[in-house]
């Protein structure tokens, strides 16, 4: 079978760029992913993007980026899965390289959240979820964060400020990433006194939306230049799984069912076992859903994924380093670009050169990108094998 290699990585900063064009900030991050993979030419491109056409007026970004990139040409389209769109851009970079029809894939991710401001951003957020049960409603991201938390908080008898470790993690580790949108670690009383956004997730509980880019390149280990020096990074394993989109439809809203197959399956496919992985980048566009995903995973018991975070430790309870470049809350969040900066950062780990944040010895990487409250999850499993 074809091994996946994972020849090059680029990646922007996560801010606010206001006055840098999507097309821009996607170009950056492509540069320096073929200048990475040692010159590289593509012969597809895959884009990750959630939002462009409500938040930018601009759909068809394949053939836009491929165009302004200089790959006029070559096969290029959008993929589109809420939050997990560069997950899902990622995997079928995986399934053409694996198939043998391309010989080197592009995956970037990319989102512009500052083309707009205000209600606006929020009304193309809602889009993600069910518009005629939830969002017609005038139910948020947030709010339905917010709906999960409290029953999560009353089911399992969570105290106050106990979803607290989650955030200070995430910032811990921001710290050391100079790509991140916030690089300051915070302590325990400024999350206590942090405004509630939607009770009771507080400002700190939420990742912040932000324009970024982030791109790898895909190929076979064959093709791979003379000169390539990095170690040698393989996608083991790559799977995607589907809920319900709208939560009213579930039998059990705190169960992020899809986020449990799509790890097990992934698992499964590269043979290894779960105290196999060295650390876990998960979905933390809310504190919750970094609960909730190390309990669908299986670092946790049901309802039990808080406690890992209890004392903020950077590798929770000492068991899984988990947003090690400060993930969503920290990073950033910008919207469909999340799933490709998590494999940008999963190699930057596996490759042995994360500074700060490096986890010791690490062979093999988790990453899971979700689509709403784990409507869809995307993951993939990323191996050192040189």
């Amino acid at each position: 079978m074809t091994d996946v290699i994972l020849a090059g990585i680029g990646q922007t900063e996560v801010g606010e760029h206001w006055g840098i064009a999507l097309r821009d900030l996607a170009l950056t991050a492509i540069r320096q992913a073929q200048a990475d993979s040692g010159g590289l030419e593509p012969g597809a491109l895959f884009v990750g993007n959630m939002l462009a056409p409500n938040l930018s007026n601009q759909a068809h970004l394949g053939v836009l980026l491929a165009d302004h990139c200089g790959l006029r040409g070559i096969e290029a389209v959008t993929v589109e899965a809420a939050g997990a769109s560069g997950g899902a851009a990622l995997r079928q970079g995986y399934l053409a390289i694996k198939s043998g029809l391309v010989d080197v894939a592009l995956v970037v991710g990319v989102e512009k959240f500052t083309d707009q401001v205000g209600a606006g951003v929020d009304a193309a957020v809602a889009t993600t979820s069910d518009s005629d049960f939830e969002a017609v409603q005038g139910l948020t991201a947030t709010g339905q964060a917010a709906l999960l938390m409290r029953r999560y908080l009353h089911e399992f008898h969570v105290p106050a400020g106990g979803l607290a470790g989650f955030p200070l993690v995430a910032h811990a580790n921001g710290a050391g990433n100079p790509n991140a949108m916030f690089r300051k670690a915070i302590k325990p009383e400024v999350y206590s006194k942090a405004e509630m956004l939607s009770d009771p997730v507080n400002l700190f509980d939420a990742a912040p939306h932000a324009d970024g880019a982030a791109a790898v390149i895909l190929t076979r280990a064959d093709l791979l230049p003379k000169e390539f020096s990095h170690p040698l990074i393989k996608i083991a394993a790559s799977t995607v799984s589907t809920d319900t989109l709208a939560l009213h439809d579930r039998h059990d809203p705190l169960g992020f069912w899809a986020a449990r197959e799509s790890v097990e399956a992934a698992l499964h496919k590269a043979g290894i076992a779960l105290e196999q992985v060295n650390f876990f980048e998960y979905h933390d566009a809310f504190s919750l859903y970094a609960a909730l995903s190390l309990e669908a995973a299986g670092f946790a018991a049901r309802g039990e994924g808080w406690k890992l975070a209890e004392d903020g430790s950077i590798a929770l309870k000492g068991r899984i380093p988990c947003a090690t470049l400060g993930g969503l809350k920290a990073r950033g969040f910008p919207g469909g670009a999340t799933g490709v900066y998590q494999a940008v950062e999963a190699a930057l780990q596996l490759r042995g050169v994360a500074g700060s944040c490096q986890v010791a010895g690490a062979t093999f990487g988790l990453i899971q990108s979700l689509g709403g409250p784990a409507s869809t999850s995307v993951v993939h499993i990323l191996e050192k094998i040189g």
